[in-house]
């Protein structure tokens, strides 16, 4: 696609697809001289991180509306199809020079790989006198900025979140309003062919029945959650057959809707209050700021972006790579109903319910003492809202390995986790028809039922073995 029309500014988009609240574009657009928005398909990104195919799909939807809704601001997105990361220099280089480009604009991501790319990006475009600058999007505080009395991270996150409420508490909260439309210039929109092509070759997986793409889709279901579900999300949360939650996930990994938008709706409902009024508010806000403090994490402790545990002494620990188990984990073929029924929830929607997150979690790192790096892994090749820093803090939460883990001692037993959060067996029903008939009495430890296997680990005795094996390890 050829690019015309005069440019002073480029805005490299990545995970902050949309134009609502985007510091980036704001402020690029700022002077009305003319903006050009490129992003780049990394193909061996893609293929290094485990992107799932849905996220990849959900990203080529997402750009089909995001560069109808940049023509009408009269801004150009460039889409550019690149074998390595490499590349981008280059192509930002030869497109300075082809416009007389001055700026660039873009919105920071933490993970060690995407930190060395635009750092790398950055040396080199000022090296040609270009000026970079560079926002904070996906996180409400900025990295560097929550610190302990010693100016350290903090590890554990009660004591960041209460950091985090104080400095919150004076902050502007309010999301930016649309940035300005551009001079009217004759400009080339690239035609959906032409952007669906560049995706030809990759694995594409299409959930837009179940996840609609679009900052319009987002900011619906945010709406919808804080009118119909926040009041409740305390208590509804934890139950995987209800609507309690506000899946929102999905949309807040790849930038269609920002974290400050989703507060700002948050303390609107609240009365402005950030910790205090509807329990429900406030809760969904802590959980904004477990999305903050994994972001911090990975620039705090970067380590833990090269496989490696937050804890170090765990690295010690003698996991286990039975591919047998870890298959029937993933088919969700493990004899536990509600291990299973989640496995399968993420097959069949490229998505899990938070609470069964953890469950599956543990038991793969708990009962089956598998390496939690397969896991995390076999997630972000699964999830569509798949995001680095969310998943292997989870990851490493639930197998004791990480910053504010759970004690190694504390070990969620999926039966009474699935007696108390799926009463009647709903949820697992939803999911394992084989299961259909049986009575909710006995479903979350069924006997030997046609269609279903045995369980294939003991609880008890896994339980007891893994609690010996952390036990023996020094910090």
């Amino acid at each position: 696609m050829k690019i015309q029309g005069k440019f002073y500014r480029i805005v490299w988009f990545r995970n902050d697809l949309r134009v609502h609240d985007n510091p980036a574009l704001f402020h690029a657009a700022e002077d009305q001289q003319g903006v050009l928005a490129v992003y780049f398909i990394c193909r061996d990104m893609l293929q290094n991180h485990c992107v799932a195919p849905a996220r990849i799909d959900f990203i080529r939807r997402h750009l089909l509306l995001l560069k109808s809704d940049l023509a009408a601001l009269n801004i150009p997105l460039l889409v550019i199809n690149l074998d390595s990361a490499l590349e981008i220099i280059p192509h930002f280089q030869q497109l300075i020079k082809t416009h007389h480009i001055e700026e660039l604009f873009f919105n920071a991501e933490y993970p060690w790989d995407e930190f060395n790319r635009d750092k790398q990006v950055s040396e080199a475009l000022r090296t040609d006198a270009v000026k970079v600058k560079r926002f904070h999007d996906r996180v409400i505080i900025p990295p560097g900025m929550i610190r302990n009395g010693k100016d350290e991270p903090y590890k554990v996150f009660t004591a960041f979140k209460n950091n985090w409420l104080k400095q919150a508490r004076v902050l502007q909260l309010q999301p930016l309003k649309k940035p300005k439309r551009q001079p009217e210039q004759p400009i080339v929109v690239m035609s959906d062919k032409a952007l669906n092509d560049l995706f030809k070759g990759l694995d594409l997986r299409d959930l837009s029945a179940l996840w609609p793409a679009g900052e319009k889709e987002a900011s619906s279901r945010l709406k919808q959650f804080i009118k119909q579900h926040i009041a409740d999300y305390h208590v509804d949360r934890d139950f995987p057959d209800l609507e309690g939650t506000s899946q929102l996930s999905p949309y807040l990994a790849i930038g269609s809707i920002s974290p400050r938008q989703c507060i700002a709706a948050a303390l609107q409902a609240n009365q402005g209050e950030l910790d205090s009024g509807n329990p429900g508010v406030t809760t969904w806000i802590g959980e904004l700021i477990w999305r903050d403090f994994y972001q911090h994490v990975v620039v705090d402790f970067p380590y833990v972006c090269k496989f490696k545990a937050m804890q170090k002494h765990t690295e010690a620990f003698p996991w286990r790579y039975d591919h047998t188990l870890f298959k029937a984990w993933c088919d969700g073929e493990t004899g536990i109903p509600i291990v299973d029924a989640a496995m399968l929830q993420l097959k069949k929607t490229g998505w899990m319910h938070n609470r069964l997150r953890m469950v599956v979690a543990m038991f793969l790192t708990k009962n089956l003492q598998i390496d939690w790096r397969m896991g995390e892994r076999y997630f972000m090749s699964e999830l569509i809202d798949g995001d680095f820093a969310a998943n292997n803090g989870g990851w490493q939460w639930s197998a004791s390995t990480g910053t504010d883990a759970a004690p190694y001692f504390r070990i969620f037993n999926p039966v009474s986790q699935s007696q108390r959060f799926d009463v009647e067996g709903a949820f697992i029903k939803t999911y394992l028809p084989a299961l259909a008939k049986v009575p909710s009495k006995v479903i979350h430890n069924p006997p030997p039922t046609p269609g279903y296997p045995l369980p294939i680990v003991n609880l008890s005795l896994s339980r007891k073995e893994t609690i010996a094996l952390f036990s023996a390890l020094k910090p």
